[in-house]
């Protein structure tokens, strides 16, 4: 459903090193070691634990979900609603790799139109937000939520086999901001539910959690530029903080002003320049 562009190549590519008086031999060994790729190993497996406890929520919360819709449970459902998807959105950057469990879990209607696909296709949270939010009712969709169950379970396991990888993390992070400029910030992803400031802050914590994993690296290489993700995150969480209800949660997105989200866009856009580098710095 998203488009990833590939970011700068992540292998180390320092200079040949050689010395006067050096033989060929420990002058090839040397050469050797310079090109070596910068072992990021640490960083790639503590993402994907992040990945996988994310998925261990979702699943949780989905099971819960799922109970209060076949109960009939109509206004549990809305509460759960939106922190459930917060660990699938999150973990979109591993979630978005498998095309088929994606879509059934998380596409909406619109998604699926623009894909020459109907109505009888759609499947997944953006079904059941439909019938919670403007049919009002849970009835019918008892069938779509233990499909959603399975789907849920399914993309758990199937994480497991992921090959999590530098260049997933950083890509992954850059889009993770861009749905938020695309679809977040106009209010498309929860059409029905208003509830797009749970997935807001989810994206750019899933996109912050890269950033940290990856923040000492990025401070040897690149000093400043930490520096000022650090603080652009603070402003763009600052300005959601302002949105929240007081129970923990946030507000409905109808009800900011042009100039509330004119000021989330704007920290959005500021922040995305410096996280597209966090490949550069890599090199």
């Amino acid at each position: 459903m998203k488009s990833h562009a590939l970011l700068a190549s992540l292998l180390a590519t320092g200079l040949v090193l050689s010395g006067c008086g050096a033989d060929k031999t420990s002058t090839e060994k040397e050469s050797a070691e310079a090109v070596a790729p910068i072992d990021l190993q640490q960083e790639t497996d503590a993402y994907k634990q992040f990945a996988l406890e994310q998925m261990d929520q979702f699943v949780v919360e989905t099971d819960k979900f799922v109970s209060a819709v076949k109960e009939g449970r109509i206004e549990d459902a809305k509460a759960i609603y939106p922190l459930a998807r917060m660990y699938f959105e999150r973990s979109e950057p591993i979630a978005e790799s498998f095309g088929d469990l994606d879509p059934r879990i998380d596409a909406r209607l619109a998604d699926l139109e623009d894909e020459g696909q109907g109505e009888e296709q759609w499947s997944g949270y953006h079904k059941i937000e439909y019938g919670l939010w403007v049919d009002n009712t849970t009835e019918g969709y008892e069938e779509i939520a233990d499909q959603l169950l399975k789907d849920a379970k399914e993309l758990r396991a199937r994480v497991e086999t992921v090959e999590v990888g530098p260049d997933l993390m950083i890509t992954g992070a850059v889009d993770l901001l861009n749905e938020v400029s695309t679809s977040k910030i106009t209010g498309e992803e929860e059409i029905f539910s208003h509830t797009d400031l749970y997935d807001f802050k989810a994206n750019v914590e899933g996109a912050e959690e890269i950033f940290h994993i990856f923040e000492a690296v990025i401070k040897q290489k690149d000093a400043q530029l930490a520096t000022d993700l650090t603080n652009k995150f603070s402003t763009l969480n600052g300005l959601l903080a302002k949105h929240e209800d007081g129970n923990g949660g946030y507000i409905s997105y109808k009800e900011l002003t042009k100039e509330d989200t004119k000021q989330l866009a704007e920290a959005v856009n500021q922040l995305g320049e410096p996280l597209s580098m966090m490949g550069i710095v890599m090199e």
